[in-house]
């Protein structure tokens, strides 16, 4: 059975400004995360319609990890390897997708409702009676929530921040009852990896590492509100569109200039850093493996799971907005 969650971020904020900040954080992050061929480029980003939820933004992306992967797995996949983001964006509704063509049986949905209120709505995305009864519900406070050591900084924290130009925090325990402005975020995360002898441990992996990237990249949101809050719409979308052009072309430039991957090593004078050939066996045990690759509000997370008892190769990767 697919593992379905509901996380329910509140952010001191309303839905409208919410809006602005989480445009203007994913297009400077994939700026900033994009080089040596990594990154994410932008390949359509056009208005859509809906006949239910009327006018919006389609947007197709693909993160490319290639050289982000351990070299023996670099050895057995296609030199450019990347997963695909499809994203309907009709606001305060939006539809996010991620596949990746060498894992077929890999998909992450999320389905999310942005609301002005304290995450209080107990079925804010309509849930039928059965998908009520499976999903599990996990409430991430911002401010209280430990964030992992590697990923933490104190200008970020909003036990400590406040914003110069709206003057809000420092967030205090219990901010979540009574704090206004306050909106929340409701994601409904299906992860997906139907792989038998493997489905359940992934799945719950996923699953944490999704809970990590919405904490800290909510936190940032926050942290980065006196860069976005004077913004109107179509200011956050010019800097939208130039910063993704950059985006492309750093990207695409990087991928140009670089150098082929060696499968083997050729004689005694190679490189010892060379990708080892496919005649060794890989490791006989599971290996995971984290990448950080922020956009706004979202971190790269890639799994590299090997299970030499069932022969199977699980290369997931996760790109969460």
């Amino acid at each position: 059975m697919v593992l379905t969650k509901e996380y329910r971020i509140c952010m001191p904020m309303s839905v409208e400004e919410y809006q602005i900040g989480q445009l203007y954080m994913i297009a400077r992050h994939s700026l900033e995360q994009s080089g040596d061929g990594e990154g994410v480029e932008v390949v359509e980003n056009k208005e859509c319609v809906d006949e239910k939820h009327g006018k919006g933004q389609f947007t197709e992306k693909r993160i490319h990890l290639s050289s982000r992967l351990p070299y023996w797995v670099q050895a057995i996949i296609p030199k450019i390897f990347y997963v695909t983001e499809k994203a309907w964006n009709y606001y305060p509704f939006t539809i996010t997708e991620y596949t990746c063509s060498f894992i077929p049986r890999f998909n992450i949905s999320i389905e999310t409702k942005y609301e002005n209120n304290n995450g209080s709505t107990e079925n804010c995305l309509n849930l039928t009676p059965e998908q009520l009864a499976e999903r599990i519900v996990d409430h991430i406070d911002i401010a209280y929530d430990e964030v992992s050591a590697k990923h933490y900084k104190e200008e970020e924290d909003p036990r400590f921040f406040q914003s110069k130009k709206t003057h809000r925090g420092p967030l205090v325990d219990g901010w979540r009852t009574n704090y206004q402005p306050i909106m929340c975020s409701y994601k409904l995360v299906h992860a997906s990896f139907e792989v038998f002898g493997l489905q359940t441990r992934v799945e719950d992996f996923i699953h944490s590492c999704i809970r990590e990237v919405l904490l800290l990249g909510h936190r940032q949101a926050f942290a980065w509100v006196d860069e976005w809050i004077e913004m109107s719409m179509e200011d956050v979308r010019k800097y939208e569109a130039s910063l993704q052009q950059q985006t492309n072309t750093l990207l695409q430039k990087n991928v140009a200039d670089a150098p082929e991957t060696t499968n083997s090593q050729e004689g005694g004078g190679g490189d010892s850093k060379a990708t080892p050939s496919l005649g060794g066996s890989p490791p006989s045990y599971s290996k995971i493996t984290k990448v950080s690759c922020q956009k706004g509000i979202f971190l790269v997370v890639l799994i590299s799971v090997v299970s030499v008892n069932t022969k199977y190769l699980c290369c997931c990767s996760i790109f969460i907005i």
